[in-house]
C-alpha cells in the first residue's frame, strides 16, 4: 500500500508459489473506490456442451500468474501496468451450479455494481456464457458496443426454445438484446466443423468474420488494421472477448472444445498488444480448463494475455 493506494506485493518478497491467492499478487479487495481495474473470476461451466472443467479456469490462471514478473513490451522495460493503474483482485463471483438462469441474473447484478463504480472488469472465466452478463452490465452504462472476439467458434447459435443459454449462444443473445453492434464487430480465428454451418449466418447478421485461414493470409498486422478500422468506426466502446480455443491446441490444449489449425501463442499476444486501448471498456478470457492442460501451458498463456491486456490499458493512460 502506498498512501491510500493498494499495490501488488513486491515480487521478490518470498517464493512465488506462496502468499495470497490473487492474480499476479494484486491486492485482494472489493473496495471499488480504490480501483481502476478489477480482476474478477467466474468459476462457471454449466453452459458447456462438450467437456466441462472451465469452472477451474480462474484458479488455474491465478496460479499460473505466479510466474509473472513486472515488465513492459520491450526486454529492457520494467514498468508494470500497476504503476499507472489501480488493479485489485476482486475474487470470484458466486455461481449456482445447476441453475443457469439464476446464475446469469446474479452475475449481471454483480457486474453492474463494478461497472457503475467506473471500474473496468477483466474477467477470468469460466465458459463463454460468462461474457453475456458482463455485456449486459456494461451496456447499461455504455450503450451498444463493438465486439472484438477471438475464438474458434462464432458463438452465434440459436438456443433451443425455452433454453436460451449455453456457451455457444452468447453473441446471438447479445445481438438480439442490442448489447453489441455486429457491423462494428470483428470475430477472429473461426474454424472447424462446428463453426462451418454458422459462418455465413454470422456474416449475414453483420459480423466481420475472419476464419483462421483468412487470418493466416491477412497476418497480425493486417488483422489489427481490420480491428482498428471496424471497431473504431463505430465510434463507441469496445468489448474484448478471448476464448482460449482461438489458439491452436499445440499451444493451448487445456480447453473444452479444441480445434486444430489455430493461432500461435505469439500471434495472440501480438493481437492483444495491438488492441484499441482507448475505447476498451472490458475484457474476458474464457474456456481455460486446467484438467486438459499440459504443464500449465494454457493457463500460463492465459495469465500472460491478461497481463498484456493490463499493459494495453496502462498505455492508454
Amino acid at each position: 500500500m502506498s498512501g491510500d493506494r493498494l499495490l501488488p506485493d513486491e515480487w521478490q518478497r518470498g517464493p512465488r508459489y506462496g502468499g495470497a491467492y490473487t492474480f499476479a499478487r494484486c491486492p485482494a479487495s472489493r473496495d471499488l473506490s480504490r480501483a481502476d481495474v478489477a480482476i474478477v473470476g467466474v468459476p462457471m461451466d454449466m453452459a458447456v456442451l462438450y467437456r466441462a472443467g472451465a469452472r477451474f479456469g480462474p484458479r488455474g490462471i491465478r496460479d499460473a500468474s505466479g510466474q509473472l514478473r513486472p515488465h513492459g513490451w520491450e526486454p529492457d522495460e520494467i514498468e508494470a501496468p500497476f504503476d499507472k493503474l489501480r488493479v485489485v483482485d476482486y475474487g470470484d463471483l458466486d455461481v449456482f451450479p445447476g441453475y443457469i438462469e439464476q446464475t446469469m441474473d446474479h452475475l449481471t447484478s454483480e457486474f453492474k455494481r463494478i461497472v457503475r463504480a467506473g471500474v473496468i472488469p477483466v474477467v477470468l472465466g469460466g465458459d463463454h456464457g460468462t461474457s453475456l452478463p458482463v455485456l449486459r452490465a456494461l451496456a447499461e452504462r455504455h450503450g451498444k458496443m463493438s465486439l472484438v472476439h477471438f475464438d474458434a467458434h462464432p458463438d452465434f447459435w440459436p438456443g433451443p426454445p425455452g433454453r436460451p443459454y449455453h456457451h455457444g449462444t452468447s453473441f446471438r443473445i447479445a445481438t438480439e438484446e442490442g448489447l453489441i453492434d455486429p457491423a462494428a464487430s470483428v470475430q477472429i480465428g473461426i474454424r472447424g466443423s462446428l463453426s462451418a454451418s454458422l459462418i455465413e449466418e454470422a456474416r449475414v447478421a453483420g459480423f466481420h468474420l475472419l476464419t483462421a485461414s483468412e487470418f493466416a493470409a491477412r497476418g497480425v498486422t493486417g488483422t489489427l488494421e481490420d480491428i482498428s478500422r471496424i471497431a473504431s468506426a463505430g465510434g463507441g466502446p469496445v468489448y474484448v472477448s478471448l476464448d482460449i480455443d482461438c489458439v491452436d491446441p499445440a499451444y493451448a490444449p487445456g480447453t473444452g472444445t479444441p480445434e486444430v489449425a489455430g493461432l500461435t501463442s505469439r500471434e495472440i499476444v501480438e493481437l492483444v498488444r495491438g488492441l484499441p486501448a482507448a475505447s476498451v471498456v472490458g475484457f474476458d478470457i474464457v474456456e481455460v480448463a486446467p484438467a486438459y492442460d499440459q504443464a500449465e501451458i494454457t493457463a500460463l498463456l492465459a495469465a500472460n494475455l491478461v497481463y498484456e491486456f493490463l499493459l494495453v490499458l496502462a498505455a492508454a493512460r
